[in-house]
């Protein structure tokens, strides 16, 4: 067996990352270059031609566009672009209103664009979104990316809820997206601010979070990236790192309280947009150094994720298969933590064997090997790929394997190991056994390895 504790960190590959600009090159970090490997390099490069012409849609809080880390952002972004990866920019303004409000001494009916906006509320808010969307159009030009403000939303009030005339809170009608498909393929950022306009001319505050959905819908983007301010989370009561659309509904029907406002906007609209076909929402401390990257170009990432299919399942092996099994346990096997098997005894047993995915790329295996005349089977193969230790999937392996067993009339389930025993018992209910114990033919084999593996048995309730 091969299980080794660690803290399970998501490394980010920040090596040196040239970003070809129209202007310059930028060389962009390269302080943890020596921990770089090559299984953090084939990770990150198996996403690159998957990602490549595809659009993702950025959603910045305008608190974190307001922070000291949006200049790591805005290179973040850079290196996206460097990649093919079309990149539109939607941010909102809340944090800015409310300081231009105060500094003019104007007391504002709401600033996220959800409550009623009144017209004194109204009118801080446009000044507070252009400013804005000024400054960041400037941030994203001193990192050589072209970029255009672009009123690209139709939109009309929200209306009467509750009673309660919302004024210019407004609700995206149409996005305008034959200009927004024109500035991406000419490799232009288009930026769109939390503000719609109707045919007639007059404006609306929009909720930023909602506009990051029916945009990244009507460009049928590949993800949405919320990238909130550090605030908006809490520590003792942390969101999933990755989440279903109906696992995420759920939550917001019985936890809303729990988390926050900020979050909740998020939560539901990225549940909404995976809903209408984005295949992925995700959403981050954006004031975390890295976030992006980190999120975009590893199997776990840092922050939460929405999915709208399955991100993350265990089936079995087919014969192509089998030589990413051999290399996933090429280490543990040079280690003398799992016995060598060749091409041909994996494709002898090839129906015992089982791979667990993480976006389609195989990061654990395990096999179950059947002795129906004991009415036994052993748990064998266990392994998870060194990145992606501590983080419950081995644990995942062996229930699953149980349950695969108790279905096969399994009563008593043996695991041999020679460094892994320990996590076996502690993790996996196992109790060391004499060798005895074994079904014949597998005895036969253990005293013919010279391995001297602990034996190690669990019995099984039906």
């Amino acid at each position: 067996m091969t299980f080794t504790e660690n803290n399970g960190d998501h490394r980010i590959f920040n090596s040196v990352i040239f970003l070809l600009c129209p202007k310059r090159v930028i060389c962009y970090q390269q302080q943890v270059f020596n921990n770089v490997n090559v299984s953090d390099l084939r990770e990150i490069l198996q996403y690159v031609p998957l990602f490549r012409e595809r659009i993702f849609v950025i959603a910045v809080d305008g608190e974190v566009a307001g922070s000291e880390n949006f200049s790591n952002l805005l290179l973040d972004i850079a290196v996206l672009r460097s990649l093919s990866i079309k990149v539109v920019l939607v941010h909102g303004a809340s944090h800015q209103i409310i300081s231009h409000a105060d500094a003019r001494g104007i007391k504002i009916t709401n600033s996220d664009g959800i409550g009623v906006t009144d017209e004194p509320t109204l009118q801080v808010s446009i000044d507070a979104a252009i400013r804005l969307t000024n400054e960041i159009m400037e941030g994203l030009s001193s990192v050589d990316l072209r970029a255009a403000y672009i009123n690209a939303l139709i939109a009309h009030p929200s209306g009467i809820l509750g009673g309660i005339d919302q004024q210019f809170t407004g609700k995206v009608e149409r996005v305008d997206v034959k200009a927004l498909k024109l500035l991406l393929d000419e490799g232009i950022i288009p930026i769109v601010p939390p503000l719609g306009f109707d045919g007639e001319g007059r404006t609306y505050r929009v909720n930023s979070d909602s506009i990051a959905l029916e945009v990244a819908v009507e460009l049928s983007a590949a993800k949405i990236l919320y990238l909130a301010p550090g605030s908006a989370f809490s520590e003792s009561v942390p969101l999933p790192r990755q989440i279903s659309i109906a696992e995420t509904e759920d939550l917001i029907k019985k936890r809303k309280a729990d988390f926050s406002p900020n979050l909740i906007s998020k939560l539901e609209n990225g549940a909404k947009a995976c809903r209408q076909g984005v295949a992925r929402t995700h959403i981050l401390d954006g004031g975390m150094n890295e976030a992006l990257l980190s999120e975009v170009f590893s199997h776990e990432g840092i922050g939460t994720m929405v999915y709208s299919n399955e991100y993350q399942q265990i089936r079995r092996i087919f014969k192509k298969d089998v030589r990413a099994v051999i290399s996933l346990i090429r280490q543990s096997v040079k280690n003398e933590e799992l016995v060598r098997r060749s091409r041909t005894e994996i494709l002898e047993n090839l129906n015992d064997y089982w791979l667990l995915e993480i976006d389609r790329s195989p990061v654990a295996c395990v096999a179950l090997h059947m002795y129906p005349e004991q009415a036994a089977a052993e748990l064998a193969c266990l392994h998870v790929r060194k990145s992606h230790e501590n983080q419950g999937y081995g644990r995942k392996l062996m229930a699953f394997v149980e349950n695969m067993a108790r279905e096969k009339g399994v009563k008593n389930l043996f695991a041999l190991s020679t460094q892994a025993y320990s996590y076996l018992q502690q993790k996996g209910g196992y109790s060391a056994a004499d060798p005895s114990l074994l079904p014949t033919t597998r005895r036969i084999r253990y005293e013919s390895s010279g391995r001297n593996s602990v034996v190690l048995i669990k019995a099984l309730r039906s």
